[in-house]
Formats: C-alpha cells, structure tokens, sequence
C-alpha cells in the first residue's frame, strides 16, 4: 500500500495532522501502519443508537470506507457493513471472549441500558440472547483501547435524555465509560454523528502514535480543542454585533435564536460536511451542541426546547416544537 504525505494528511483530515503530528512521522509512515494495521483489529458494537454514526463513517471520502477496512484496518465485526449474519457474526464476539484475545481496538457506537438487557441484545449464545451491556464489559476489558463513538456512546446522548412527554431515560441508558469504570480509559468522540475525519483520524492516532492528547472529557483536542464559535464563519458578525432575525438567513451570528456555537467543542466551521461542501453554521442552522455532555438536555436554549422566534404566532411556534418532540430535531 502506497501511502505518501499528501495521502495521509487526507485520512488525518488536513491541516490538523500537520499540527498533530510532527516531519519525522512521514517518514517511513507506509510501513509504520503497515505494521500496525497487520496486528490490530477492530470490533465496533452498536448500542442503543440510530446507526448514524456508521452512516457518517461510511461517507468517508479521503479515504473511501473500502480502503479503510481492506488497507488501513482488520474490521472484524460492523453490524452495518459486515456479511455476516446470525450465528456466524456472533461468533466472532464469542470467540474473542473465549480466546481471551487482547488484540483488538473495540469501538462502541450507541448508549448502554442498564435495566433490562432486552432493550438492545447483540445475537444469541446457546440460543439465550444476550444484551450489548454483558458484550461491552467482556471484550472492553481486554481491548487494546475502547472508543466510544457520537454522543450517545460518549455521553448517553439522546436515549438518556429528558423527554417531557416520554420521562426520563426510561432505559437506563448509560456511557460506555460509566460500564468500564475502573476498568479501561474511553476515548471519547462524541457528535450526532461525529465527523468521519475524527473518527479515522483518531483510529489512525492511536495505531500510529498512541492515545491522542485529551481535554477533560476525553476528547482528542486536535479536533475538540476549541468551540464553534472560535471557528465560526459569522464570528466576524458576532465581533460587529450583527444578528441574524431568523434560522438560514445568510448575514448575521446566531446566538440569539439559540446556536449553542460558543458551548460545544469542535472544529465543523473549518472541516465542514460532505467533503467541505458545507456547515451547520454556514448554512443558517446553526450549532446544536451534539458534542457535549449536556446534549440533548440544553434548556431553553437547547433542542426539543421552544426557541425564542421573531417571526410567526406563538402557538403555531408550540405547535411546531410538539410535533419536533414526536419526530426529531426542530430547530436544526
């Protein structure tokens, strides 16, 4: 496999791998992953979630979700993308617990419950299902490194949120890291979905050079480090005190139609989605803080909240915001 600088400054995701990772790591860098890629595998559970994790990860373009399986990595299990199904995909978790393996890097996509295994079980074993929970405290104790993948995995995102209308968290959805306590330091990449640089680029991280550099919520600061609104593109309107009226006006910051920019870490504005094409706050939808722990439960000014609006009657405004509790995000 041929890998030169320009290569994996693309699966690093630009300019951030040249911060991250000094001249001398070029050098020779085909065979130091390589040799990693040939020793490290990867197994990827799924949680309580949406899969839109996996969804995000397979828009990988730099490179394609192909060569990274078949090049970079040894994926032994993806419920997503894998062929295998039933008994014979089971057997790939049950063989590594019964072999005791410890060569491989778990990644977790979703949020645990813990009050009843029924609420999300990953295949049979002696036809006895068995819960995501029991598979995660089993391969996460002997992984090279556990990875929690979105906001669910990281923080208990969205099945662990307050619903007016459904109660609380009425699964008992935990983090990864509340189920490995004591027992293994999660990486955490959160986002709803994450982009899929931060998710290769800090795999590749730990392949290459170890455990990345983490801020207090284990996050890679390379790619949480600083807030949206730090790398906004209507930063400049902030400074100048111009305020947008309305969601997708194309002048104007966001913060008082409630952009949650200036609470959540991460580097959207510069990276942007669908190969640089766009970001939430280019677009006029501005931030909704689905990288950090407080998501989805922001208050007034979070999503599934009524938002303060400047056009349009109030209980058309309510009426809106009941029906985004039943369906989905309502203020983008």
């Amino acid at each position: 496999m041929a890998l030169n600088r320009r290569e994996f400054l693309k699966i690093m995701g630009g300019t951030t791998a040249a911060l991250a990772f000094p001249g001398v790591i070029f050098q020779g860098c085909k065979k130091a992953l390589e040799k990693a890629s040939a020793r490290t595998n990867v197994i990827w559970l799924e949680g309580l979630s949406c899969s839109g994790c996996s969804v995000s990860l397979l828009n990988k373009l730099h490179p394609d979700i192909v060569s990274v399986i078949t090049e970079h990595i040894s994926l032994n299990y993806q419920g997503v993308v894998m062929a295998g199904t039933g008994s014979v995909a089971t057997k790939v978790l049950e063989d590594a617990v019964a072999k005791d393996r410890k060569d491989f890097v778990l990644i977790v996509e979703g949020a645990i419950p813990t009050k009843s295994d029924v609420f999300c079980t990953l295949g049979e074993v002696h036809e006895k299902a068995v819960g995501v929970k029991k598979w995660v405290e089993q391969l996460g104790k002997n992984a090279v490194a556990v990875v929690s993948i979105g906001t669910c995995s990281a923080y208990g995102g969205i099945p662990a949120g307050k619903s007016p209308i459904y109660g609380a968290n009425q699964t008992g959805a935990v983090p990864v890291s509340e189920i490995l306590k004591g027992v293994k330091t999660v990486l955490n990449i959160p986002g709803c979905p994450p982009h899929p640089d931060w998710m290769i680029g800090t795999l590749l991280h730990v392949l290459l050079k170890g455990m990345p550099e983490l801020d207090e919520y284990n996050r890679p600061v390379m790619y949480y480090g600083k807030t949206v609104h730090e790398h906004c593109e209507r930063l400049n309107y902030y400074k100048r005190g111009i305020f947008a009226s309305q969601w997708g006006e194309a002048d104007g910051c966001l913060y008082n139609l409630g952009c949650l920019g200036m609470d959540s870490g991460c580097d959207i504005p510069v990276r942007k989605w669908n190969n640089g094409a766009n970001s939430c706050t280019e677009c006029g939808s501005g931030c909704i803080g689905c990288t950090e722990a407080a998501f989805p439960d922001y208050g007034k000014r979070g999503i599934y909240q009524k938002l303060q609006a400047n056009r349009g009657d109030d209980k058309q405004i309510a009426g809106n915001s009941t029906k985004g509790l039943k369906g989905g995000i309502i203020n983008g």
